[in-house]
């Protein structure tokens, strides 16, 4: 696990076709700490994934710093897309972030195995369902046992049942492999059975509206009292998801 330091002093995106530069971000702090699961929550296009881009290292076109207590954390994200290789078996993309060899595959299948799709290893992406997909992808991420784990509205376009029992496979991998959380999600349900805090992000530059610890039992989690009490203090109970 691994704690975080998130500085960005300035985040535009540039001028397009003849329209104004656009400034995302001006002095944002986020301090994460390590074993939290922090669910982003805000409007689209506010500046959700680019902030996920940024902590990943993929986006690099700003002022400011983003610090790990770890030395080298080994990080793993999960899109919005599962972004599987259709031309690769699931075992092969599970095993992309993994040593080349037979331990590597090895790892891979054994993820397979917790995840439940052990018999498709050898199958490709495209006789695949939208959630076996993304059970693929959760995999993969964890193949790594990741330190810090980066999740862009990882089951979205789900139906409520197969989103439900990716959430309950979500809790079970993390509580094998914990592991510091950054999750991008519009669902405040969503984030109310998984975090340990929540972060509402809004305006342009973006600022942090709500910054809420949530200290619920599993039991609590489940519970519909518990989580429109959490909306209602989210000050979005009125608003639909």
């Amino acid at each position: 696990m691994s704690a975080i330091t998130i500085a960005i002093d300035e985040k535009r995106y540039p001028a397009q076709a003849g329209g104004p530069a656009r400034e995302i971000f001006r002095a944002f702090r986020l301090d994460v700490g390590a074993g939290e699961f922090v669910a982003l929550l805000g409007e689209s296009g506010i500046g959700k994934t680019t902030l996920l881009n940024i902590v990943a290292g993929l986006d690099r076109d700003y002022r400011g710093h983003v610090r790990f207590d770890a030395t080298s954390p080994r990080v793993a994200y999960a899109f919005q897309n599962p972004r599987l290789l259709p031309w690769r078996s699931v075992l092969d993309n599970v095993a992309l972030p993994l040593p080349a060899g037979e331990g590597g595959r090895r790892r891979a299948r054994d993820m397979l195995g917790e995840v439940g799709l052990a018999e498709l290893a050898e199958a490709y992406p495209e006789r695949l369902s939208l959630g076996q997909q993304r059970r693929v992808a959760l995999a993969r991420a964890f193949a790594i046992d990741p330190d810090v784990l980066l999740m862009d509205e990882p089951f979205v376009s789900l139906d409520e049942t197969g989103a439900a029992r990716l959430r309950d496979l979500l809790r079970r991998l993390l509580a094998r492999r914990p592991a510091t959380v950054l999750f991008v999600t519009h669902d405040r349900r969503e984030a109310v059975e998984l975090a340990s805090r929540i972060v509402v992000l809004e305006g342009a530059p973006v600022r942090i509206a709500r910054d809420m610890p949530l200290a619920l039992t599993p039991a609590e989690r489940a519970s519909a009292g518990h989580i429109d009490e959490v909306r209602r203090l989210l000050g979005t109970a009125a608003a639909p998801d």
